[in-house]
């Protein structure tokens, strides 16, 4: 379950019950992800952020968690922001759909107003 707020347009999602798991596998993904991005391999990215091989390993397969302190390390060796390890691909998409509903909606009716309104002067003009 998310509970969203929104402050100064940024989005805050608190987790609630055992959506602290989805996040561990939100963040093993992404880490992978970003690893790649940069062309580290598991042992490259522990060397440089100074932990075994074997704790970036159990990380990205979500078996364990960073400290904020080895999260910090890790985003300034991947030269990265701290938010995008935490960001849902998932839930990142489906806002892209539903952005582009709204849009595709606005544009829709911008367009049916304008015509309404050219044929309404064509006709009284």
């Amino acid at each position: 379950m998310y509970i969203i707020c929104e402050e100064e347009k940024k989005h805050y999602y608190y987790l609630v019950g055992n959506e602290m798991a989805r996040l561990r596998e939100i963040f093993a993904h992404n880490l992978k992800e970003n690893r790649r991005k940069c062309g580290l391999t598991q042992a490259q990215l522990a060397e440089k952020v100074n932990v075994s091989t074997h704790h970036i390993a159990m990380i990205e397969i979500a078996r364990n968690y960073p400290t904020l302190e080895l999260v910090e390390r890790i985003v300034d060796v991947l030269n990265i922001e701290i938010y995008t390890l935490f960001i849902d691909p998932l839930s990142a998409h489906e806002e892209l759909e539903r952005l582009y509903q709204t849009v595709a909606k606005n544009i829709e009716q911008v367009v049916g107003d304008a015509i309404e309104k050219a044929l309404a002067d064509k006709h009284n003009g």
